[in-house]
């Protein structure tokens, strides 16, 4: 197509949108601007439906409009068009339920070709078709379609909803660097060298938890903020190297104060963006409780298949591998699966491979059949352990329990997944439903499987609960370690962790004491967290919070599968953006302004 044949705006001023023409418009003339969805050409009659966030309508032009339909035959997908022209029904018959405007179409007077285009990669308005990858490297196109507009519309809303409801609950919206220095929360920092104090970095920030307890010194009472926060660490669906957190924090808080503030944030979200109506407050569970009935400190609820403790079933067992696990103190724990006794040789063989996948060392079945039970190791049970194992897990005529003997981290872990798999695989799980629960009283510590040392299971700055306060010592044992619970909470949806927090420590001595119990040194400890130390001895109030994962949320709000899904340009499961192919490299001299030399890897 030619060049001259462009057009701009002038004297044209939009007067709707696309997908907000309505029959209450007919008869009136409008103005629509948009891409070109699709085009029909009959030959007497051009067809045009033309697009833009709002949604679709059919623009229609004949030989009674002599320039429009001229126009109409140079127009392609995705170009972008000025539509002058005059509402109208569609005739009978020839309605289009399925589109917001199939009662109506536009009888185009005057059409301007603003800005040509080149053939998609993909089409935009097939939801069905393109590779992520070719998606992602084309992301500007992928966000015209209509399920990544619909989830930014929800993005908006969420954000604007979050700021609301907070902002008149008396909380301030207060911004923190995000460079600054590197402090342990859990991942890798990503670091930014200076250029003016060679050999020194910031770090870009994992959250603006320093900051925000800062600001609690400081009498700022109630904090919020809606913050990029960047973590150098393995990717999966629902994690990103870059990432919005609604980050908040109260004064004089208590953790009863910080969960009805959180509930009401969450019910009001829900009423606003989906119209459902959430009632709090929400159940709670204690760490230990969801690892004991779920297998996971993120437990799905919105179905059961709950896992049982059959230890005592088993304890005098004649089955070697039962017996000799409990002699040693560890567990055998059981899942009853509802309809699933008829489960074939190959099935069976599955989930014992699953259940190795997972760390057992085998899996136990027990299938209760009409009229007999089938199991690997029938000849070692009696039928009172039969009857026990059916009382125990609930399980009746029809049904499939699963048992792992092992210690219990592992038992319950393993079953826990395969509860999860399984409820997938059967249609258990209702679509329909959110289940809101607090998680508490998680373990203050935990072990790093790679150095083998102790480290904050949340972040140091997590106050430790009062009854257990006598263990926070630099000499405690590894024993009194593994005991010491924090006061830390997690809002669980639908078996996703939402939001994460806890009490602060807020007095010196024993934030000192918590950096002693993780091996830290006071000189260390004093060059790492000196200010924040030093703002303690100042007055600092108990104060508590939580951060919710803004992604992650509309992620649920959508019902989407990933985060790549609600992230406007988000990075690939290696950190990369296809689009703008980050990370690259960058010149020599700009390396050496930083007073960078990167090192030979060998072999190069």
């Amino acid at each position: 197509m030619a060049k001259d044949t462009l057009s701009d705006m002038e004297g044209l001023k939009r007067s709707h949108y696309c997908g907000e023409v309505s029959v209450s418009d007919v008869g009136s003339d409008v103005v629509l601007m948009g891409w070109v969805n699709r085009k029909r050409d009959l030959g007497e009659l051009v067809f045009i439906d033309l697009r833009d966030r709002t949604g679709l309508v059919q623009i229609v032009t004949d030989r009674s409009s002599p320039g429009a339909f001229e126009a109409a035959q140079d127009v392609k997908s995705e170009y972008v068009l000025a539509v002058r022209g005059k509402v109208r029904k569609r005739a009978p018959g020839m309605e289009n339920a399925e589109m917001k405007t199939g009662a109506i179409e536009v009888a185009a007077e005057e059409i301007r070709i603003l800005n040509t285009a080149k053939t998609p990669p993909f089409y935009i308005w097939d939801d069905a078709g393109a590779d992520e990858v070719l998606r992602l490297k084309y992301r500007y196109l992928d966000l015209r379609r209509a399920p990544l507009q619909r989830n930014m519309e929800i993005y908006h809303r969420t954000s604007m909803a979050v700021r609301n409801y907070l902002s008149g609950r008396g909380f301030w919206d207060i911004q923190t660097p995000m460079m600054t220095r590197s402090t342990p929360e859990g991942a890798r920092d990503y670091l930014v060298p200076s250029r003016i104090d060679r050999g020194k970095f910031y770090a870009l920030a994992q959250s603006p938890q320093l900051f925000k307890q800062l600001f609690m010194v400081a009498g700022m009472d109630r904090y919020f903020q809606i913050v990029k926060c960047f973590r150098d660490e393995d990717l999966r669906y629902d994690r990103q190297p870059e990432f919005t957190q609604i980050d908040i924090e109260m004064s004089f808080a208590e953790e009863e104060d910080v969960w009805a503030e959180v509930e009401g944030l969450v019910a009001y979200v829900w009423r606003e963006v989906l119209g459902v109506e959430i009632k709090p407050p929400f159940p709670r569970l204690t760490y230990q409780e969801a690892m004991e009935r779920f297998g996971s400190d993120k437990p799905d609820t919105r179905f059961g298949m709950e896992i049982k403790d059959v230890t005592s079933v088993f304890s005098g067992s004649s089955f070697t591998v039962f017996r000799s696990t409990i002699d040693q103190g560890g567990t055998a724990r059981a899942i009853a699966v509802p309809g699933m006794a008829g489960a074939s040789r190959q099935e069976i063989e599955r989930l014992t491979e699953r259940a190795k996948i997972h760390g057992a060392k085998g899996l136990i079945t027990v299938a209760y059949q009409p009229g007999e039970v089938k199991s690997q190791i029938k000849k070692y049970l009696t039928d009172e352990e039969i009857s026990a194992l059916a009382r125990e897990t609930n399980a009746g005529e029809g049904d499939l329990v699963l048992i792992v003997a092992s210690d219990f981290d592992t038992a319950v872990t393993v079953l826990g997944r395969l509860r999860l798999e399984l409820a997938a695989k059967l249609g258990m799980i209702p679509r329909d439903r959110y289940n809101f629960l607090w998680i508490t009283a998680f373990p203050l510590l935990k072990i790093n499987e790679e150095t083998g040392r102790w480290e904050a299971a949340h972040h140091p700055f997590t106050s430790p609960r009062k009854e257990d306060l006598n263990k926070v010592r630099a000499d405690a044992t590894d024993e009194e370690k593994s005991k010491i619970r924090a006061r830390m909470y997690d809002l669980v949806m639908n078996g996703v962790e939402l939001a994460s927090g806890s009490i602060r420590i807020h007095r010196r001595d024993l934030q000192e004491k918590v950096f002693a119990l993780l091996g830290m040194s006071q000189e260390e400890a004093r060059r790492r967290f000196g200010f924040l130390l030093d703002a303690f001895e100042y007055g600092a109030p108990p104060h508590g919070g939580i951060a919710f994962g803004l992604d992650r949320m509309v992620m649920l709000l959508a019902g989407a599968e990933n985060l790549r899904e609600v992230i406007a340009f988000p990075k690939t499961a290696s950190a990369s953006c296809l689009m703008t192919e980050a990370p690259a490299e960058v010149d020599a001299e700009r390396l050496a302004e930083l007073g960078l030399v990167l090192a030979k890897e060998k072999g190069r």
